[in-house]
Parts: C-alpha cells; structure tokens; sequence
C-alpha cells in the first residue's frame, strides 16, 4: 500500500545545498520522490516533488512530517501535503485575520488610541502563547476602550495593512474556483470593508458595541474564539460541500488550534511556538501567499 504526497519546500534562500538534504531526509524517511518542479519569484523559492510512501517503510503522514520538521535545514520549511488535497477540483481556503490575513493586532490599534497599547499588547501575546483563556482577555482587552468615540474605527481601519501577498493569494482562489473564508476574533466593523475588497465568501468576527456614537467597552453576543473558528471552518465546508478533506487553515495563534486540527491541512503563519510545534505546516517568512503553493493553487 502506498501514500500519495507531496513535499512542498519554500525559503527566501533555497540553496542547492539545502535541496540535497532535503532529498535524503525524505529517502531516510522512506519516501521515494518521483518527480520534482520548481516556481516562486524574486521573494521566495518553491520546490515540490511528489512522493510515494510506502506503508511499512515510515507508517503514515503524521510521521513523515515529524521526520521532515526535525530535519530541516534553518530558514527552509517543507510542508508535507495529501496529494488529494492538491488536486481536489474545489477547496476551501479558512484564514484567521490579525497577524495572518493583515499585518497587524486591530485590538492594539485600537488600544493606542486609549493610551494602553502596551498594556493590551502584553495579554494579547499571553492569550495567543495560551496562556489565558481568550474570551476572558477579549473582554479585558476590549474594556479598555469604553468611552473612545467611534470614530476611531474608522481611522484604525485606513491604518491596517494586508500582510504580504494576501490580496495575491485571495485572488488565485478565488479565480481557480476554490471558496475563501476568513473568522477573527478581531472585529466586525474592521474586518467588514476588507471582506468586501477582497470579495471573500464568507467572514465573521467581535461585533464591538456602540452606543450614540461612542464605544462601550464591550462586545456584543458571543466570542469569536478557538471553537468558534473550528466550528465555522465546518459549517462552511458543510456549506459548499467540500470535503474536510480538502481544507486549508491558516493562523498564529492559539486560538486558532482547534481551527488547524480540523482542517485537510493546518498551516502556522509566522506562528508562536506552540502552534508551530503542532501544525502540519508552517510559514515562517512573510509571505502569506506561500500558502497558494503549498495547496497547489
């Protein structure tokens, strides 16, 4: 019985050094490569080559993955990827919003404008290490906010900035067919105008509360957190009638962990340790349209 993947490789330097080592980690891990192609552009490289493993050689993909991530050589991320994922005809692309789909943390900008920038910094970091409980430091960080005029929406959101090839990797989805959904625990009234720009299929976020024109510290309904953002992924999946299967979830935190475990594949943008250490894929330059080659889109 043999397994059907891919290795997909990808650094802002990839060496001929680098692909040598590469080719023997996977023989060491009893994959045999049958054909190899190169892309990318003056950002990054991209090196992918298919792969057949052999069931009693390196047992399954979960192994060969932590054979190839213990191996790698520094600055080269190679993500192991179920060819049927590759090739599935509609797929379903979910992305979390601050620090993935944009450059920045809204809830920081927004606390800037507060005076409490630094303060609200501190938990965010904790709650995305998975160090508070996310709902709990959402309310928090929110508080802080009662009584600045809502206004300052308007402005925080001319200050967000896509993070790198994400308007990129939005339109080569969408122009193949694929769906593209993003779920934050940011906010409505941020993430809405984005949405509509980059003419996503789905979205949802926080809705903070306004009342006479003034924010009141709170957020309305309930939190957009960890299962939350699993819950959605399936909801649409469901929706579109595509396979888990032939999912991709992209994020870097931990609120996004339920979210990765549950997709076809989880990719770690830029990640904290702990999401790093349990994705099946991870991003560590800034380039968040990598994700297009690793999905083959």
């Amino acid at each position: 019985m043999t397994s059907n993947l891919a290795a997909v490789t990808y650094a802002v330097n990839l060496s001929p050094e680098s692909l040598e080592t590469l080719r023997k980690t996977l023989a060491d891990a009893g994959a045999v490569v049958s054909s190899e192609s190169q892309s990318g552009d003056e950002r990054f490289a991209v090196h992918s080559a298919t792969l057949t493993v052999t069931a009693d050689a390196s047992s399954d993909l979960a192994e060969v993955r932590s054979y190839v991530a213990s191996n790698a050589v520094d600055g080269v991320d190679t993500a192991i990827v179920p060819e049927a994922l590759r090739q599935a005809p509609r797929k379903l692309l979910v992305m979390d919003v601050d620090s993935t789909l944009i450059q920045q943390e809204v809830i920081e900008l927004l606390a800037a404008h507060a005076g409490k920038r630094e303060e609200v910094a501190a938990v965010t970091e904790a709650a995305m290490r998975g160090e508070l409980d996310f709902a709990q430091s959402l309310h928090a960080r929110v508080a802080v906010l009662a009584g600045l005029p809502a206004a300052v929406v308007d402005a925080v959101r001319q200050e967000v900035r896509l993070s790198l090839g994400a308007a990129e990797l939005v339109a080569a989805f969408k122009n193949a067919g694929h769906v593209v959904a993003v779920v934050s625990g940011g906010f409505n009234q941020i993430l809405g105008p984005l949405a509509a720009e980059l003419r996503l299929d789905y979205w949802i976020a926080n809705e903070l509360e306004i009342v006479d024109g003034v924010l009141t510290g709170k957020v309305l309904g309930a939190v957009i957190d960890r299962a939350a953002k699993e819950k959605y992924l399936r909801e649409w999946a469901a929706a579109e009638g595509i396979s888990l299967e032939h999912t991709i979830a992209v994020g870097d935190g931990a609120n996004d962990l339920d979210m990765l475990g549950a997709a076809g594949i989880g990719i770690a943008f830029n990640a904290k340790p702990a999401v790093r250490a349990v994705a099946d894929a991870a991003i560590n330059m800034p380039y968040l349209d990598a994700v297009r080659h690793i999905a083959n889109v």
